[in-house]
């Protein structure tokens, strides 16, 4: 009987070696792919300055923030945190360290973030996120954006996931459809209802529109809005038509027929629309805007995310750094992809081979027998329990590929074989 709750804290997530080591795999190869498409690996400190993070957090984020508590008086007077996400230390980075940066900066993090959600089932308060940014110094060319998304898919589908659907919007469309409606006052309100949209009923988003006492007309029309969706000529059609003036909003629109058109010739029709409910939910994000869904299992949301933020430095720095990034949460990701079954099963045994001594001297031995494998790049177990023979033997096939066994007659005549334990056959291993 435990002796106390011994279970992980809800909200992270712990992984049986088998598992661990196919989590492990999906972040290679996506990492591999980000330094192929030339982004430059970097780390930020877990910890920040609560200064750094609440500049940029706001709204349900600054209430997720987990504070940290020194135990003993530091030389550090300020408040610290756990950082939430990769882009806010990103800023603090290219403000402290912009005289040794060439820009843009092509740059990808990969780590664990912390945000105090509620408890449910695929939110997780520690969780990994793959990043990539590319910015900029006083300007960033619109085509970066597209750069990021294709990254990003290329990434996925290294990891299996070939029939992603990534949809795109630009947060200048609808907070120029808001200006054009006189709607300012209540505009971050818009942007989190319309954020939320699809994650309550219809009736629900209504309800929160009609709190805000705006008028059914302009409701309607924002409701209307909120449905376009579809390819680059249908949706500039639609957004073309409603005729306005607005700058912010014309803007937008030119800009997100820009992104889609170059999207649109590197992916099929399938992987890529425009969709009027992407506008993101942290506000540092100012244009382009993108979620990319799996169409089979919709209901699980966005597995890919990001967009382009116009100066993200402005809170610490007189100089303006404007970029665009995306990220792959991957604890997510990778804890709904094992509930769905479509992790790949290979990596069930991560060793490559076991070694079982048979005696003292065949137990020395092993030693330096696992170092020759070990710098063929083979992982290597020995089995150096006193446990009896036969129980050494089924552990080995638990954990490894291969078994090899250790004795006085292997060791004089060098002879050795390995054992494959999926399918039982002996084979010869020329290592000695």
């Amino acid at each position: 009987m435990k002796k106390m709750n011994t279970s992980p804290i809800s909200g992270m997530l712990e992984l049986l070696p088998n598992e661990q080591a196919v989590f492990n795999k999906y972040k290679r190869e996506v990492e591999e792919v980000f330094h192929r498409h030339g982004f430059l690996a970097i780390e930020t400190p877990t910890i920040e300055r609560e200064e750094i993070l609440f500049a940029k957090a706001g709204g349900e984020t600054e209430k997720q923030i987990y504070k940290v508590i020194k135990t003993e008086e530091t030389t550090e007077s300020a408040d610290q945190a756990l950082r939430f996400d990769h882009t806010v230390p990103l800023a603090r980075y290219v403000t402290e360290h912009e005289s040794d940066l060439s820009f843009p900066f092509r740059v990808t993090q990969t780590g664990k973030n912390y945000r105090g959600e509620r408890a449910q089932k695929g939110r997780f308060r520690e969780f990994y996120q793959l990043d990539i940014d590319v910015v900029g110094r006083n300007e960033l060319a619109i085509e970066y954006d597209i750069d990021v998304i294709l990254t990003l898919v290329e990434a996925l589908g290294k990891m299996g996931l070939e029939k992603v659907l990534v949809r795109v919007s630009n947060r200048k469309i609808l907070g120029g459809f808001i200006e054009e409606m006189n709607l300012q006052e209540v505009s971050n309100e818009i942007f989190s209802i319309i954020d939320h949209a699809e994650k309550v009923p219809a009736e629900k988003t209504r309800e929160k529109l009609v709190a805000l006492e705006i008028g059914e007309e302009k409701i309607e029309r924002l409701l209307d809005f909120i449905e376009i969706s579809g390819d680059k000529n249908r949706v500039e059609e639609k957004l073309r038509a409603f005729m306005f003036e607005n700058q912010k909003f014309n803007e937008g629109v030119d800009e997100l027929s820009r992104v889609l058109g170059l999207l649109e010739t590197q992916l099929s029709s399938e992987k890529v629309i425009a969709d009027m409910k992407i506008v993101r939910g942290l506000d540092y994000y100012t244009g382009t805007v993108f979620e990319t869904i799996l169409p089979e299992y919709d209901k699980i949301g966005s597995i890919c995310s990001g967009g382009r933020y116009e100066n993200l430095t402005e809170l610490y720095s007189d100089q303006k750094f404007p970029g665009v990034g995306g990220s792959i949460g991957l604890t997510r990701l990778f804890s709904v992809l094992r509930d769905l079954q479509l992790v790949e099963p290979e990596a069930k045994k991560p060793v490559d081979f076991a070694i079982i001594p048979v005696d003292e001297e065949a137990r020395e031995a092993s030693f330096q027998f696992a170092e020759k494998l070990r710098k063929t790049g083979n992982s290597v177990d020995l089995v150096l329990s006193d446990k009896k023979f036969v129980d050494k033997l089924k552990y080995a096939a638990k954990v490894a590929k291969f078994g090899i066994v250790l004795g006085e007659n292997e060791l004089k005549s060098g002879k050795i074989m390995k054992k494959d334990f999926s399918t039982g056959e002996e084979t010869e291993l020329s290592v000695i």
